[in-house]
């Protein structure tokens, strides 16, 4: 079961097939459990079913999925708009930064890379 065949589909058609993937889910968990279940790969293809189905009925739920008109393309040719001209600034090159020059001696204690006093 594919997502473009789930959305073409009304909300009631929707909600019979996530009854019947639920229940076929119910079904193949009980045959695990018993030890018939042959294909063990059928409970994830049915959860993963499950999951497509509820995924379109939560975008159409928040209107982000397309909608009907929008999967059909239609005949009618739009105009693009013709890209703008923009105005290249040029911006001011950054200042280099140096190193900070020391302050002064180090602290009393503190020793150097190749340990002698820094001070």
């Amino acid at each position: 079961m594919k997502v473009d065949e789930l959305r073409v589909l009304e909300a009631d058609e929707l909600g019979m097939r996530l009854r019947t993937a639920r229940r076929e889910l119910y079904e193949l968990r009980f045959k695990h459990a018993v030890g018939q279940l042959e294909n063990s790969s059928q409970i994830s293809k049915v959860r993963h079913d499950i999951a497509r189905i509820m995924t379109v009925l939560r975008e159409r739920d928040f209107g982000i999925g397309p909608t009907l008109e929008e999967a059909q393309p239609s005949a009618v040719a739009v105009a693009e708009p013709e890209p703008e001209e923009e105005a290249v600034v040029e911006e001011a090159p950054k200042p280099k930064r140096g190193r900070k020059k020391s302050a002064g001696p180090t602290p009393a204690g503190r020793r150097g890379p190749t340990g002698e006093d820094a001070g």
